[in-house]
């Protein structure tokens, strides 16, 4: 008998303060920095996003996304038997312990079951996803709730107007199970870590202090160009890997980083933007986070139907990049 892994439950959580354009722009302006809703979404596509409250932590978001898919896979947290969480703001500096093991323990499970943390940045959720499905395909696991949780509010620079208009805080899991039936169909990872100065939070511990800044930084054009080359390229791959054609896609998922990004790489797959899941307007750049919540949105609306195949894909500092091809 072929395993594969399929996903059987969906799962987000946004934080309940929501900041808008306007909010951001009356902040910065008190510390006369000048930007507007209007130059906010000209150049990203966002009109809101949501921050956590001080005491939240990834976890805590995590947590909270990962008890709506298990439910919606009709699991209890002792049926899981792997945890495989992305993230760049772990709960505790340096990752130690994982913020996986914290999600475990805040899920009250007992089964110790194997927990870890992935770090791919922007992409972590594919790359989570494509480790999660190979432990399944090897008869490892059976049940692998995957996550992506992040409190980006946390490393942003509020005094740089080009980064911290751009980034919000969110959670997104799903529960993938091993099945006869095909789930994920193929998926593809990159990385090149000669452009990792493009997207870093370039802060190192010396001495129990920080050397460095602890704050994210990002070469908005570098980006841009290496993003919209490569994303394009991994898809194909994907398709290629699942012997199939852009046109077989019924959803795209993109990393929701930039509508401008994601427009593109739609035109250059071919497909109507219409056939895209875009959540970048309210929740802006959720890092690892994004693509899962999106996929839940559409799931839960009614958009993505058992049977469709979605093509999720993201970048993300270091550089990495990657994609998951579904049939749901």
């Amino acid at each position: 008998m072929t395993l594969y892994s399929k996903i059987i439950g969906t799962g987000s959580y946004l934080p309940e303060k929501r900041v808008t354009n306007q909010d951001l722009a009356d902040q910065l302006a008190a510390k006369g920095i000048e930007t507007s809703d209007e130059w906010i979404v000209s150049r990203s596509g966002i009109s809101a996003r949501h921050f956590a409250e001080p005491e939240q932590k990834s976890s805590d978001l995590a947590v909270n996304a990962a008890k709506k898919a298990l439910e919606m896979a009709g699991l209890e947290p002792n049926d899981i038997d792997l945890i495989v969480l992305a993230s760049s703001t772990p709960d505790f500096f340096g990752s130690f312990p994982s913020t996986a093991c914290i999600v475990q323990k805040k899920l009250g499970m007992t089964n110790n079951s194997a927990a870890v943390d992935v770090q791919a940045v922007c992409s972590g959720f594919v790359y989570a996803v494509s480790t999660a499905d190979a432990f399944i395909r090897a008869g490892v696991h059976k049940n692998v709730l995957v996550i992506g949780s992040e409190v980006f509010s946390r490393i942003l620079n509020f005094d740089d107007r080009t980064t911290c208009v751009l980034f919000g805080d969110g959670a997104g899991a799903i529960v993938l199970s091993a099945s006869e039936e095909p789930g994920i169909l193929a998926t593809k990872l990159h990385a090149d870590g000669r452009h990792s100065d493009i997207l870093s939070v370039p802060g190192s511990v010396d001495g129990g202090a920080v050397a460095g800044s602890a704050f994210l930084y990002m070469d908005g054009p570098a980006v841009f160009k290496l993003a919209v080359s490569v994303l394009e390229k991994v898809a194909h791959e994907a398709l290629d890997k699942a012997n199939m054609t852009s046109d077989q896609i019924d959803w795209l998922i993109p990393h929701q980083a930039n509508i401008r990004i994601m427009n593109s790489t739609a035109k250059k797959l071919g497909l109507p933007v219409e056939k895209m899941v875009v959540t970048v307007d309210q929740h802006g750049n959720t890092s690892a986070a994004s693509i899962p919540l999106a996929l839940d949105v559409a799931v839960r609306d009614g958009r993505i139907k058992k049977g469709q195949h979605i093509m999720m894909e993201g970048v993300g500092g270091g550089f990495t990049w990657g994609a998951v091809l579904a049939r749901f």
